[in-house]
């Protein structure tokens, strides 16, 4: 049985007023909080959450609270750069795919929840991580589409079932406001808002290419795939300008 090492609170470094977490291996820190069965609340930070957040003041008191806030976003880790703090993007996507084949490899650890997206992506999704980690124990697969009637009876379920690793997949900020109102039903579970994950696992949408990954323009296929995002895509010109801004004047 693999043991994995705790790891120091990270010191948060501030983006735009918000914070982030700056790790070697973020999977591994939250590992051994599962070990510990310490609960964390994970913010997967982009340039459009964080100019979302200047104007929606609940959702940055959510991203002040998190336990880990990390460099999801390219805009993220180029701001960081300014500052003379290179790091690696750390997608959410591929954390959760992290945590997933742990959860999957070791005994040690408990039981998953997925929540969100259509009723047949979220079971093909827990289908296809079956598949992919053998010895992982997905307890709950619930789709996004509750009724406010049937809310209680699921929060009854994962009340009672205590999953260590809860993914939730409601979109940004629904999922962010939706954890902070839930997670004491599950105090010491690991809490991931992972947005479209679910679609890409189940093979509805697909990730960029890794050349558009590696080279920060992941979002230009995403517009690609979802040309109705035109809009939220201005937040990140909007970013880029206040980070130089902000980097001048510091206000």
């Amino acid at each position: 049985m693999q043991k994995f090492i705790p790891l120091e609170a990270p010191e948060p470094f501030s983006v735009l007023g918000l914070p982030v977490h700056l790790l070697d291996d973020y999977a591994g820190w939250l590992l051994a909080r599962a070990e510990q069965t310490q609960g964390c609340h994970v913010v997967t930070l982009n340039a459009e959450m964080t100019m979302a957040a200047e104007q929606n003041l609940p959702l940055a008191k959510i991203i002040r609270e998190a336990e880990l806030v990390i460099p999801d976003g390219a805009g993220i880790v180029l701001y960081l750069k300014l500052y003379g703090r290179s790091t690696q993007r750390c997608p959410g996507i591929e954390l959760a795919e992290s945590l997933l084949r742990e959860f999957g490899r070791s005994s040690s650890l408990g039981t998953v929840a997925f929540f969100g997206g259509k009723p047949e992506v979220i079971q093909t999704a827990a289908t296809i991580w079956q598949e992919r980690a053998p010895g992982i124990t997905i307890a709950i697969a619930q789709h996004g589409y509750l009724s406010p009637e049937d809310e209680p009876a699921f929060l009854q379920t994962l009340k009672e079932t205590q999953p260590q690793l809860i993914l939730v997949g409601l979109g940004v900020p629904r999922q962010e406001f939706w954890i902070a109102k839930h997670r004491h039903v599950c105090l010491n579970a690991i809490w991931i808002g992972v947005g479209g994950s679910f679609d890409v696992w189940a093979g509805v949408k697909t990730r960029a290419p890794s050349w558009l990954r590696d080279n920060h323009l992941e979002w230009v296929y995403r517009l690609y795939q979802e040309p109705w995002r035109w809009r939220r895509m201005l937040a990140l010109p909007q970013f880029a300008w206040r980070s130089l801004v902000y980097r001048v004047t510091q206000r």
